[in-house]
């Protein structure tokens, strides 16, 4: 039947773009690396050094998962071409649509792994911190950020990332003021980066009596969580950090704390600002703070292309935040449009739900056809 002949020639002439997929994630390269740190993972001192033997294994853990996220795409081509066979010999046309939709699911995972190769910067397969402030717009504005919140969080949720919150101030009346969580898994900041920058909402005003459209802004903020040897290479004088101690706020009782255990560090010389209240004890904080304001001070050297973090001087906060990137429009109509890419999504509440692939790909591919 010509509708599963075309779908096999479709899969077929995945064979050599999946070749090509192999050599750009390295897999030969990077079995050889989980073969290697397998046996150190039994040498007899290799728990001496908990910290490093945590980190060898949750490294080992990421590559194993890549060759096999890239394994299973070639194990699901092969079994589609298998049914497409199987259904065009029994003239199987009931199985055409599943087929049909199965070999778009395919073709979607396979675009997934080919944007992973684009993520070669130095820190894109690390941790991120995710902030989030309100902006102007009181009330609407802080309702807005909550709004942010949640939908990262799910995003983090589908894609099984998992997150840890840092800091977290309630809004005045409603919503959140300020938030950040740490979000761990591999890739977390080579994807998230594309979502740095002001986040625009177009909505009635829940909080409005007489019903009126308002706009609000909110924004975001991902910094990548560094190395230890670049933690190191990092000198910050702290003569020029304020220090400030207070009692955690936030929702819940679990967030609040009867001593002053939440740290706020700020740096005078660019006026950056880390908050850490998640751990039990100040001293812990003040070690959250201090990675927090050195991976703020590295991204925003490397942003204004300053060789040393000594040189920056002044507010440079407007690199950090750069202009609006997104809009997210509730009334007249629903659409979701990423000002950089063009990219739309007219389902609001999805977007909001955390389907935010579409836009982080295409930032992606836009980076792709730059280069």
């Amino acid at each position: 039947m010509l509708e599963f002949d075309n779908i096999r020639l479709d899969l077929e002439s995945f064979e050599e773009p999946l070749a090509k997929l192999k050599d750009a994630l390295h897999i030969d390269r990077v079995t050889d690396q989980i073969s290697e740190l397998e046996n150190r993972t039994t040498e007899p001192d290799f728990w001496n050094d908990p910290a490093k033997a945590q980190e060898l294994t949750q490294t080992l853990g990421r590559l194993k998962k890549k060759v096999e996220n890239y394994n299973n795409l070639v194990s699901e081509r092969e079994d589609l071409l298998a049914l497409c066979e199987l259904a065009n010999e029994e003239e199987d046309r009931d199985s055409l649509a599943e087929l049909t939709e199965s070999v778009a699911s395919f073709k979607e995972d396979f675009e997934k792994m080919r944007l992973e190769t684009l993520l070669t910067g130095p820190y894109d397969a690390n941790n991120a911190t995710l902030s989030l402030h309100a902006g102007a717009g009181g009330t609407e504005a802080m309702d807005w950020c909550s709004m942010l919140y949640r939908m990262y969080k799910r995003w983090c949720e589908i894609h099984g990332f998992t997150t840890e919150e840092l800091e977290y101030v309630d809004g005045e009346e409603a919503g959140i003021q300020s938030v950040s969580m740490k979000i761990t898994g591999e890739n977390a900041y080579g994807f998230l980066r594309s979502e740095i920058g002001v986040h625009r909402l177009v909505r009635i005003s829940p909080f409005d009596s007489a019903g009126r459209r308002h706009t609000s802004f909110a924004s975001c903020e991902v910094i990548p969580e560094l190395d230890q040897k670049t933690e190191d290479d990092i000198k910050i004088d702290m003569s020029d950090v304020r220090v400030d101690t207070y009692r955690a706020t936030g929702k819940g009782g679990q967030h609040i704390n009867k001593t002053d255990t939440a740290v706020r560090m700020t740096h005078n010389p660019t006026g950056i600002v880390v908050s850490c209240q998640a751990e039990r004890s100040q001293l812990q904080n003040k070690e959250t703070c201090l990675k927090m304001l050195k991976a703020k001070l590295f991204a925003l050297a490397q942003a204004s292309e300053m060789a040393k973090i000594e040189d920056l001087k002044g507010n440079q906060m407007e690199i950090a935040w750069g202009s609006q990137i997104r809009s997210y429009v509730f009334c007249p109509y629903t659409l979701v449009k990423d000002n950089r890419t063009g990219y739309e999504e007219v389902d609001v509440d999805a977007v909001m739900d955390g389907k935010l692939d579409g836009f982080i790909f295409a930032f992606l591919s836009g980076m792709k056809n730059e280069k």
